[in-house]
């Protein structure tokens, strides 16, 4: 298989991925809840960043902004962490997210948005 259709592929899957978090943003916005400030890791210490928006999973690890953007809240450690704001890019959301992981910590993204939805 060429080169040019694994793009095609990945860019169909961002393409429903994105629909999937402007779906679920537009869901909170209904049950009127505001975005917070996003925290990154970096090892065992919390981070303020440049983002608001809502976490994916309770243990902080993603997020999404207003805008539906996906981001991933484990950077590396940085000089002073603690005291600074640190700046986060948003990447392509994947439908599987946890692709390749331990046993158990891999979901599709619909189903993570779901079980976010019913703890919040």
């Amino acid at each position: 298989m060429s080169a040019q259709w694994w793009e095609r592929v990945r860019a169909a899957e961002t393409a429903q991925a994105q629909d999937l978090l402007r779906g679920f943003v537009a869901e909170l916005h209904r049950r009127g809840r505001e975005p917070g400030p996003l925290r990154a890791r970096a090892g065992s210490v919390r981070c303020r960043t440049d983002v608001v928006g809502w976490y994916l999973r309770a243990n902080g690890s993603l997020g999404v902004d207003p805008a539906g953007r996906y981001y991933v809240l484990d950077v590396a450690p940085v000089l002073l962490g603690r005291f600074r704001r640190v700046h986060l890019e948003p990447v392509e959301p994947p439908l599987q997210v946890g692709r390749g992981a331990r046993d158990g910590e891999s979901v599709e993204l619909a189903e993570l948005l779901r079980r976010r939805l019913t703890e919040l």
